[in-house]
């Protein structure tokens, strides 16, 4: 008691010393990951490497480990096949090789190979874990289980870890998945759902590897440290283009079966470069580190993206790619792929903050160099007055300014960002990132290294090693949540839905391609630069490509026919347009032009929009032909298709679009509000004697025209110039110009397009003049000209 001090100082000290029994104990949890498929190319290459990393830099710091390599092969061969993976280890240069000895032996040590086939075998290995966490006296904090496996045995797995092979209450479950996940939107959905019902969203870890590579993983750290600096500059008003690429200099050899399948679209674009675009397009979160948040930002960019059109990509296939997998997949000597090995694509954002910025998205193999990197390149909105001579070097507002995320490879050889002297001095975290040494006559992206400030990682580490610390420390910012996942896929599939077929350009690879694969871009479309050269078209056997044919002119049912390969095709029938409109105008100072929708007529909408800057929109009346019983927003309506292909991208008086009143009074096409007749009479009130000018319809496979389908009850005779019909198919009730009105006008167009509208073209060619049966053996306008234009494939199969 006389020493009150001594006795406080000995009550801290004890309760001091069993808090730190307690965290000692709390962070003293033991982590078991199961690699499986451990034999294979990627775990070689990569995951041991990223797992033995894991291990050095978290040895010491309270988890114990076990690390268990698991595959289908039997014990004997696959410890084989594990341990020769396994001698490859290797530790960073700051650690001595001494203990990188020591510290690998351990590592092999905790490292043991286990046949996984079937439920008894997970069992088995649940079992084993929690004896030995029983047997050491700790406690099991979690497992991770890396799926380095095709994406077709994932469902089993997954079964097999839910039913067998959890941990128990307490711990944590991490499952990893390696890409491909689909191959389209609806595969993507399917293994989503498969997935999703039998893991939480939480547990589960997509990897996008690129998402691991320094220079990526700093876009969203660089902007936020930079903010005050770019707040200003990020944004259409400011930035000329963005380009994305990815080049590589291998081929596919020996992955043919896997590149037959997925293409360079589906292995680079849909998932490396994509994340990427979202990164440098996302509105910046204030709190970058909050995932949910990052998710959030990045989906809204999906939101913002313009749908992708066939003209919105260029394709390629280097020369050898075509035998090499008639070699490895044992093809016929016939056989003749159209999987693209090249793909440049033109993506537009939508959005207040990007409208008209080119985001070009790159990939290819056999390609002249490797290299990757994110560029930024800003307007050069300066004029300097004195001559380049006396420029200040690197820092004159007149040379180019740009921000680069350098991924690596390439010329410079390293992880890299740089920014032009002459935007800003950036701050980069200095705990990570250092100058990078100046190497004379280095020169990057049209200026020597010097013009830039430019930073380099103090440790270069794998993306794989830094992704797989991101999965232990529960970091899931740099993963695709299945949510960002079917996001990419809505935008992608309707592009390599319409590329399927299309034959891409032959291209020798490495060096020789010259400047066969440059590209260039106006008004939304893509285009190569250069015309095919002739030694590069493939040999007999092969598709036919679009300079085997010429413009075909004909007869089709006793009226003119023209026929080409659809980009010729529609170049020719917007040309056609056009000169009718020049006419109309010239003759009675106004142009009436009725369209379909559909799909066909959407090429047609953007060569008129990007490419005919005569055109006399101003003088121009638009018409709808027919309309589905749908809000004019609705994706399903015709209106909508116009608006967004065509109205969007030229000026025509808001008072000269007609669309159909299919909603009137909150109803749509209610009989009582007379939409129809509404219709009729504008028609008749604007319309010289009801007469359009020209007419563009299409036909369905069932010789429809217009909504004027096969036993119409209206619209097909009689008097009415606009009716109601019905459709076979959803959405039912449609609005149509009736074949009568049609057929007063001055020219009617007919486009059909694609090999499904063979049967039919053969068909109705054979057919005398029943619109009962082939509404578009109806159309013949009374005082006009009828004129047919059909792809190759809809005309020659």
């Amino acid at each position: 008691m006389k020493h009150p001090g001594f006795w406080k100082m000995l009550t801290v000290a004890t309760c001091m010393a069993l808090l730190g029994c307690l965290q000692a104990q709390e962070l003293q949890g033991h982590v078991s990951i199961i690699l499986l498929g451990a034999t294979g190319d990627l775990a070689k290459k990569y995951l041991w490497q990223g797992l033995f990393q894991l291990y050095l830099d978290e040895a010491g710091k309270g988890h114990s480990f076990t690390f268990h390599g698991a595959a289908l092969t039997d014990p004997k061969q696959g410890q084989q096949l594990m341990a020769k993976a396994l001698e490859t280890l290797s530790c960073s240069q700051d650690i001595a090789p001494r203990q990188c000895a020591e510290l690998k032996d351990q590592f092999l040590q905790l490292s043991q190979y286990r046949q996984l086939k079937t439920t008894t075998d997970y069992s088995a290995l649940s079992k084993d874990i929690e004896a030995q966490v029983q047997h050491k006296g700790l406690r099991e904090a979690g497992r991770i289980f890396y799926f380095s496996v095709p994406p077709f045995a994932y469902a089993d797995i997954a079964r097999n870890i839910n039913s067998s092979c959890r941990p128990g209450p307490g711990a944590w479950l991490r499952v990893v998945l390696e890409k491909p996940f689909g191959r389209d939107h609806n595969s993507a959905q399917q293994l989503a759902t498969e997935l999703g019902s039998i893991f939480q969203e939480e547990e589960m870890y997509r990897v996008d590897h690129y998402l691991g590579k320094q220079a990526v993983a700093q876009i969203l750290p660089f902007r936020d440290q930079n903010r005050q600096a770019l707040d200003r500059l990020w944004n259409r008003h400011h930035v000329e283009r963005v380009e994305i690429v990815m080049k590589e200099t291998v081929d596919a050899e020996g992955r043919t079966s896997f590149y037959e399948e997925y293409g360079v679209i589906r292995d680079v674009l849909q998932n490396h470069l994509t994340e990427i675009l979202t990164l440098v397009a996302m509105e910046l979160p204030h709190n970058i580190s909050n995932a949910e948040t990052v998710l959030q930002h990045k989906l809204r960019v999906f939101q913002a993206l313009r749908d992708l059109q066939r003209g919105s990509a260029v394709v390629g296939q280097y020369q050898a790619y075509s035998e090499q997998v008639r070699r490895e997949l044992q093809k016929p000597e016939s056989f003749q792929s159209l999987t693209p090995t090249f793909a440049g694509v033109l993506v537009y954002i939508d959005n207040l903050r990007w409208e008209g910025v080119p985001f070009i998205l790159m990939s290819g193999k056999a390609l002249d160099e490797r290299a990757g990197y994110v560029r930024i390149l800003f307007k050069n909105q300066a004029h300097c007055a004195q001559s380049e001579a006396r420029w200040v070097a690197g820092r004159s507002q007149c040379l180019p300014r740009q921000v680069v995320f350098h991924v690596g490879h390439g010329a410079l050889g390293s992880p890299a960002v740089l920014v032009s002297r002459n935007l800003f001095s950036p701050s980069l975290p200095a705990q990570g990132w250092q100058e990078l040494e100046g190497q004379p006559g280095l020169r990057l992206f049209g200026c020597p290294l010097s013009d830039y400030y430019a930073y380099s990682p103090v440790r270069e580490q794998d993306a794989y090693a830094i992704l797989i610390s991101h999965i232990f420390h529960r970091r899931k910012d740099s993963f695709i949540t299945t949510e960002n996942l079917l996001a990419s896929w809505v935008f992608w599939t309707p592009l390599l839905d319409s590329l399927a077929f299309e034959a891409p350009r032959i291209y020798p690879g490495g060096a020789e391609n010259g400047h066969l694969l440059d590209f260039e871009f106006s008004g939304g479309q893509l285009s190569f630069s250069q015309q095919q050269p002739e030694q590069l078209v493939p040999g007999p056997g092969s598709a036919p490509m679009p300079s085997d044919f010429q413009v075909l002119r004909a007869q089709y049912r006793e009226s003119p026919l023209i026929s080409a390969w659809p980009e010729e095709l529609i170049s020719k029938l917007a040309s056609d347009i056009e000169a009718s409109a020049v006419r109309a105008v010239r003759r009675s100072g106004e142009f009436h032009l009725a369209l379909s929708g559909g799909s066909s007529p959407v090429a047609l909408f953007q060569q008129l929009a990007h490419w005919h800057y005569s055109f006399p929109w101003a003088h121009t009346h638009l018409w709808l032909v027919d309309e589905r019983c749908v809000p004019l927003s609705d994706p399903e309506s015709n209106f909508q298709g116009l608006q967004a292909h065509l109205l969007q991208r030229i000026r025509v008086p808001h008072y000269n679009v007609h669309p159909m009143p299919v909603q009137l009074r909150r109803r749509l096409c209610a009989e009582e509000d007379q939409g129809a007749q509404l219709y009729a009479a504008e028609i008749s009130a604007l319309v010289t004697n009801s007469s359009f000018d020209l007419v563009l319809l299409g036909m369905g496979t069932d010789g429809h025209t217009a909504s004027l389908f096969p036993q119409s009850p209206t619209g097909l005779d009689g008097e009415q110039l606009v009716v109601m019909t019905q459709s076979p198919s959803r959405p039912h009730h449609r609005m149509s110009l009736s074949l009568p009105l049609i057929n007063r006008a001055r020219r009617v167009a007919v486009l059909v397009m694609g090999k499904m509208k063979r049967e039919i073209t053969l068909l109705v060619s054979r057919v005398g003049h029943e619109p009962q049966k082939w509404p578009i053996s109806g159309v013949l306008p009374s005082s006009g000209q009828l004129v047919w234009y059909m792809d190759y494939e809809a005309f020659l199969g």
